[in-house]
């Protein structure tokens, strides 16, 4: 008897979706003919495979997949990438559903019926995105040239004043000077070299960028650690990826304002779990950093376009720290994500291995 036991065997035949039954051990058990289609393969081949194997997904499921079991309710993920190995990658909603039997459940895919649409808009997105970037390079280098001439003549008017206009002078120079190094990022963002990728210890990169906050811009931070020893190379620029740790590692700290804050920077190594590459193919990115605060977290509406330029939760932030940590990731074929509540909010990196390297 097929193991979809839920179910008739006529109406797992007939259904038009996609579907899968998983067993405890993320196995297939069955795969109806819809999942034989977008699988490209037969339900023979596919029963007793794990499903990390056949099935890439550009979102962690593991979780999810806990959850469902655990609580034995059903669980809805939207819109993520999903490819085979054989096939591109598509759009697809996810339902994950228990069947009561020893931790199974059926996975069952929508297929987005927008997916050109979707491509469509997010070339055009990315176009009018490097459009922007251009043009403020541009401003940058150009109102840097007046700003120069502002700070001399301040300085200069400064030499023969006194008390209130004393300050004035210098409130303009600080400004001025403010305004710079703000325009020195925006021309950072847009010229960053590609990555020099070579396999390094990502603990060494932490324990340094963890060196330069603490006796910097997290002195009144508590800064602990929970690496994984046994953990393979990175594939990386060491010199960009640390830029991410202490930009990460600043974004907590700015955060926490207050002293007593904590900020707690965890590495482990996840399995079965990869992104998609520029060129549409999947990469492997199983060695996971974590950037742990106890802050007051980030706002709901500001969560979702926090890696995007000139977005920003502080007051006065120039928005452009977390825009070059995502930028720095992509180029690396990584991944980085955000979970956000009051009292935790974590950044989690997702790096690939060196070519060819093996699973601890």
């Amino acid at each position: 008897m097929s193991a979809a036991v839920e179910m008739s065997g006529d109406l797992w035949a007939a259904l038009p979706l996609p579907a899968l039954i998983l067993d405890a051990d993320d196995k297939v058990a069955d795969a109806n003919p819809a999942a034989e289609t977008f699988l490209i393969a037969s339900a023979k081949t596919l029963v007793g495979e794990t499903i990390w194997e056949k099935l890439y997904v550009d979102a962690p499921l593991e979780a999810a997949f806990a959850r469902v079991r655990s609580g034995q309710a059903p669980h809805f993920v939207n819109a993520v990438a999903i490819g085979t190995g054989s096939r591109k990658p598509v759009t697809c909603d996810m339902q994950i559903a228990p069947l009561g039997q020893a931790g199974r459940f059926v996975l069952v895919l929508f297929e987005g019926r927008e997916m050109a649409g979707r491509l469509d808009r997010a070339k055009s997105s990315k176009t009018a995105a490097k459009s922007a970037v251009g043009m403020a390079e541009m401003l940058a280098h150009e109102i840097k040239n007046p700003l120069a001439g502002i700070t001399g003549a301040a300085q200069l008017i400064s030499m023969s004043l006194k008390g209130e206009d004393l300050e004035l002078t210098d409130l303009i120079v600080a400004e001025t000077r403010r305004i710079v190094k703000l325009l020195d990022q925006v021309e950072d963002f847009g010229n960053l070299r590609p990555p020099d990728r070579k396999p390094i210890n990502i603990h060494d990169i932490l324990d340094r960028a963890r060196t330069s906050a603490q006796v910097g811009f997290a002195a009144h931070m508590a800064i602990s650690d929970d690496y994984d020893p046994s953990l393979p190379a990175a594939f990386a620029d060491a010199d960009q990826l640390q830029q991410v740790f202490l930009n990460l590692l600043k974004n907590a700290a700015e955060a926490s304002a207050q002293s007593g804050g904590e900020i707690r920077i965890r590495s482990f190594y996840e399995g079965g779990f990869k992104v998609h590459r520029r060129d549409g193919s999947l990469q492997a990115v199983h060695l996971q950093v974590e950037i742990i605060a106890d802050g007051p977290g980030i706002a709901p509406e500001l969560a979702a376009d926090i890696f995007a330029p000139i977005v920003s939760g502080r007051e006065h932030g120039a928005g452009l720290g977390l825009a070059l940590v995502a930028k720095i990731i992509a180029d690396h074929d990584g991944l980085i994500t955000l979970d956000s509540v009051p009292g935790r909010t974590v950044f989690r990196i997702s790096l690939p291995l060196p070519p060819k390297a093996a699973a601890p």
